[in-house]
């Protein structure tokens, strides 16, 4: 990859960083009335139950040490020392390599604090996640077929994830398992390695979109997201890792366009293509369509765009002709969650804790840089978008709780605001966001 010729500076006069202290500060009150508030609402006898025993996060209060306690520290340390020196210096063949790899490192590192079982061969083998079911299909066309009408009252209703999801995530597991990938195990590795793959994504996009600085600037954070405790052994980091790949192939269509390049066509269509099937893993990741959305109109990509929503339209064309209407899961699925837990938490306290919750996900260092947002461009378009999906997502209700996790593909499109970030206080917010990490997931048990 070639720099970029083209490059705002990341921090054109911004205010200084007191007004970051102060900005992240706020955002902390807001997390430690969350906590307060939940540990209220949790007590018996409140008449409230937000179905989280450490609300706002989705998990249980539980102080520990692990096996990867230690080798967590010490790459959090090293990222923190080295990561702004190397990706200054680096070039991109050696950068974005070592960026997947450091990612990758970084998520297992967390889900080893709970152990080889309980952190990583075990998360996904759960009576409520998707490998509970891949043993009853015996044929992926009659489950499409059925898939809609078995989320909500039949004799043989999906488990809770299967339901809660089109089936797409469900097909990723069923396809492991036809392979010989079958169990926890190979699933955790397969979501892992997704996962790691917004390391690559995310720098790439911001290239792609004349921002090679910012994309350098970014990629310590990126690597070191906070977010990675739900990113690791979650089938949403997977979603998050899958889509980013989307965008970042748009991103890079949209660029080669422009230079007359051959290659732009396939980019364009395999863009569309996994964000097509995007919106099969999860029914939230419609809205990822608005940082899609941005990247089309920042690169006036209009032949990129046209391309990319035809490969798209022919993946739904796909899952339309083997039976399953995107429409219809959707609807059934608002039922359910209605029916079940989600018609239980209140609206009025998840409204506002869910923002708690991506505080925590995204870190203080990207508090900091959204507060920095000024003017137009690529960073700032990355960044509004990803907070445009947020705000409807929060808004409609159908996100109370585990947003954490459910919010993912959306945090990392944050992370581009931290390349705003003074140059001089980067190792600083770069510690911040290693202490959130390993704070999270030292003292509370995630369930995902």
């Amino acid at each position: 990859m070639a720099e970029s010729r083209v490059a705002d500076a990341p921090a054109r006069k911004s205010p200084g960083v007191r007004g970051d202290l102060v900005a992240v500060g706020l955002a902390l009150l807001l997390v430690g009335v969350a906590f307060a508030v939940g540990c209220y609402l949790n007590r018996p006898g409140s008449g409230v139950t937000l179905w989280a025993k450490a609300a706002p996060l989705y998990g249980g209060w539980r102080p520990r040490t692990g096996p990867g306690t230690v080798f967590a520290v010490l790459l959090a340390a090293g990222i923190v020392l080295w990561g702004p020196a190397l990706a200054s210096r680096l070039p991109w063949r050696s950068l974005l390599p070592l960026g997947y790899l450091a990612s990758l490192a970084w998520m297992f590192a967390l889900a080893m604090i709970d152990g080889w079982r309980g952190g990583f061969a075990g998360r996904l083998a759960t009576p409520h996640e998707y490998l509970h079911e891949v043993s009853r299909i015996t044929s992926v066309p009659e489950m499409l077929r059925e898939f809609a009408d078995r989320i909500v009252a039949h004799p043989e209703a999906w488990t809770t994830h299967v339901a809660g999801h089109p089936p797409g995530a469900t097909l990723v597991f069923v396809w492991l398992d036809r392979l010989g990938l079958s169990g926890g195990t190979w699933a955790a590795v397969v979501c892992v390695l997704a996962g790691a793959l917004i390391a690559v994504a995310v720098p790439v996009t911001l290239w792609a979109l004349d921002r090679a600085d910012a994309a350098r600037a970014s990629w310590p954070f990126v690597v070191l997201f906070p977010g990675a405790v739900w990113m690791a052994v979650s089938a949403d980091g997977m979603f998050a890792g899958v889509t980013a790949t989307g965008v970042a192939l748009l991103a890079c269509a949209v660029r080669w366009f422009g230079a007359g390049r051959r290659r732009a066509v396939v980019a364009a269509l395999g863009a569309g293509v996994i964000l097509g099937f995007g919106v099969f893993l999860s029914y939230g990741l419609l809205l990822l369509g608005t940082v899609a959305l941005a990247v089309v109109l920042l690169g006036r990509g209009g032949r990129a765009f046209g391309l990319a929503a035809l490969g798209a339209l022919a993946v739904v064309a796909v899952f339309a002709l083997a039976g399953f209407w995107w429409l219809n899961g959707y609807h059934n699925v608002v039922e359910r969650y209605y029916e079940g837990v989600g018609g239980r938490r209140p609206y009025w306290y998840w409204v506002w804790a869910n923002l708690a919750c991506l505080v925590l996900a995204a870190g203080p260092a990207v508090v900091a840089g959204v507060r920095r947002l000024r003017g137009w461009g690529p960073v700032v378009a990355l960044t509004a978008a990803a907070l445009l999906a947020v705000v409807v997502a929060d808004l409609s209700g159908l996100s109370k709780a585990e947003v954490e996790r459910i919010w993912l593909p959306f945090a990392v499109w944050l992370l581009p605001a931290t390349a705003l970030l003074p140059p001089g206080s980067r190792r600083w917010w770069l510690a911040g966001q290693a202490v959130t990490a390993l704070a999270v997931n030292h003292l509370v048990l995630t369930i995902w």
